[in-house]
């Protein structure tokens, strides 16, 4: 070997190592499992045994709204837009409370909201939210599902910052993050990605019993991948050893999957990011969905839509990617989709349902 390749393979080595640490310390590395702070302004009260419970579960879209196409919008990378403009995030922050204001559920899971992120101006959407609604819920708790200082993504060149926030009018003893499986991707690349987890907060009841409550948004769909089947198959496997201690439990979000029968009333232009067959039946086979499938496919399914994609081409929601599931010990009592006033807020709609939780034994 000439010194000349021997330098130039040196010179190479150096540089990879060096673009690795650079990439290293500009992102973020979750552990499997980790506790995640709780916020309890005041003293909350404890869920009794027995009682009612209304529960939302909303992906807020970083609060951007519906008058934009972003680059990630459309399949073949056209939208126009990068960035939503500070007026229409205030707008849209003040909406968004509006809305739980109005349901006042007593437990409310987001998604999508932002913390440190450029494209939202490096705010921290939960703290401006619970301004607005602290006097509600005195007890939240946060993870991030994305995180970086810079991402060299021409279309973001900056940070992100992703969250999931669970807000609770009841106590939060204690909240972990853990980490759902990540795809298979180039090391380096993987580095700059959605990290997706699981937000679950531990609400203690007043006989000694606690319910966990389950926060999370997977991701979408690839094509010859199966990420989305593991991430179901790592929480299914929390929902049942859950529910074999006899603990009830709730789980909703975003799972960017479809029920049973969407996939074909959907036009073909819109299928690409979803499999034929639902890897949700891993859930939906052994627990209690809202919607079910009878509602999500049934004659009055458009009841049951929550997403509205930022597609010039649709002018209406026209699928169901955000569910609640539960365990069987628990009730559902009345379940609904927020359409009528909620439809620019975000490219999703809030899904809500009140239950009954287990009585005392």
């Amino acid at each position: 070997m000439t010194r000349l390749l021997r330098t130039t393979l040196l010179v190479i080595l150096i540089l990879a190592v060096s673009l690795w640490l650079l990439a290293w310390n500009l992102t973020w590395h979750p552990e499997e499992r980790e506790a995640v702070p709780v916020a309890c302004r005041t003293q909350a009260p404890l869920l009794v045994p027995g009682q009612a419970l209304k529960v939302m579960t909303w992906n807020v879209q970083h609060l951007a709204g519906k008058r934009y196409v972003f680059w990630y919008d459309l399949d073949d990378g056209r939208g126009q837009d990068e960035r939503a403009t500070p007026e229409d995030l205030a707008y849209n922050l003040d909406e968004a409370a509006r809305v739980i204001r109005a349901e006042q559920p007593d437990i409310v899971l987001l998604q999508e909201l932002d913390n440190g992120a450029k494209a939202s101006d490096y705010e921290d959407q939960l703290a401006l939210l619970l301004e607005r609604v602290v006097d509600i819920y005195p007890c939240s708790a946060q993870a991030y599902d994305w995180k970086a200082e810079f991402i060299p993504n021409l279309h973001i060149f900056g940070s992100v910052g992703r969250t999931l926030a669970t807000l609770s009018r009841y106590q939060i003893k204690q909240a972990e993050r853990l980490q759902l499986p990540r795809p298979d991707n180039n090391p380096l690349t993987n580095l700059f990605q959605p990290q997706r987890a699981l937000l679950s907060s531990y609400l203690p009841l007043r006989d000694g019993g606690q319910l966990t409550v389950i926060n999370t948004q997977l991701d979408k769909h690839a094509q010859g991948r199966d990420i989305q089947l593991q991430q179901i198959q790592t929480l299914s496997a929390l929902l049942d050893k859950l529910e074999s201690q006899g603990t009830p439990w709730l789980v909703g979000g975003d799972f960017n999957l479809l029920p049973l029968g969407q996939y074909r009333r959907l036009a073909p232009e819109q299928r690409g990011r979803y499999a034929e067959d639902s890897e949700l039946h891993l859930l939906w086979d052994k627990y209690p969905m809202i919607p079910s499938n009878a509602e999500a496919s049934g004659a009055d399914r458009a009841d049951w839509f929550t997403h509205f994609p930022n597609d010039p081409e649709l002018k209406a929601p026209d699928r169901t990617l955000d569910y609640l599931f539960h365990s069987p010990r628990i009730k559902r009592v009345a379940a609904e989709v927020r359409q009528e006033d909620t439809l620019q807020i975000s490219d999703h709609l809030p899904l809500l349902a009140q239950f009954l939780l287990p009585a005392a034994p």
